[in-house]
């Protein structure tokens, strides 16, 4: 079951430990904010679906998110 990754850029501060701990879902965009990689991203670069195996790693940029600015579904 594919899980939906959002993050919330106006919650968001840019300080990268998402990407750092997961690049396989997260990378920065040009503003340094994190954007979904481009093989899951949805219509929006904040947005997207990721498959099973790639949860666990989702799950530690969203929780050592500073701000809570990452959800998963």
């Amino acid at each position: 079951m594919p899980f939906k990754v959002r993050i919330n850029w106006d919650l968001c501060i840019a300080d990268g430990v998402c990407y750092a701990l997961c690049p396989q879902v997260y990378e920065a965009g040009p503003d340094g904010k994190p954007q979904i990689v481009k093989e899951y991203r949805g219509s929006q670069p904040f947005e997207g679906t990721i498959p099973d195996e790639l949860k666990d790693c989702a799950d530690q940029g969203r929780i050592a998110c500073p701000v809570g600015a990452i959800s998963i579904e």
